[in-house]
């Protein structure tokens, strides 16, 4: 059984009610637990609709908010160090992202797999059909 985090791109699609990614949301929930960063509430939430507001508090309720703590802040400024030197820049949210994934042990699923190119993270790419693949790092 696989616990994993959700991206915000996975929640937005559940939100504005894509099938596939209701039913996705519903087929990992079957598998183990899922959490997200508290990175990604933040992101949600200052997307939301007012008319959305009961529907995604209910969803990120429905999951464990992880918190951005030292073990997270720590990786997630040593990912950013690291990549740099190979001339890549990471966005600061999705690196946070990443950074709680690894220190949780979760594997991350995700809209947009290339955002997230840490070998050691275990990455899953939804597709529009919300069908997932793992996606191999470089």
């Amino acid at each position: 059984m696989a616990d994993h985090l959700l991206d915000s791109g996975i929640l937005v699609h559940h939100l504005r009610n894509y099938p596939a990614y209701v039913a996705l949301t519903n087929r990992l929930a079957e598998l183990g637990q899922l959490y997200i960063a508290t990175f990604t509430r933040f992101e949600i939430m200052r997307g939301m609709r007012q008319h959305e507001n009961e529907g995604t508090y209910r969803l990120v309720d429905s999951m464990v908010n992880l918190p951005m703590n030292m073990a997270v802040a720590d990786l997630a400024g040593e990912l950013v160090r690291t990549w740099q030197t190979r001339g890549i820049v990471l966005g600061e949210g999705d690196v946070i992202i990443a950074a709680t994934a690894l220190c949780f042990d979760l594997e991350l699923v995700t809209t947009n797999g290339r955002h997230f190119p840490m070998p050691e993270l275990n990455v899953w790419q939804a597709d529009e059909e919300g069908k997932i693949t793992l996606k191999g790092n470089p």
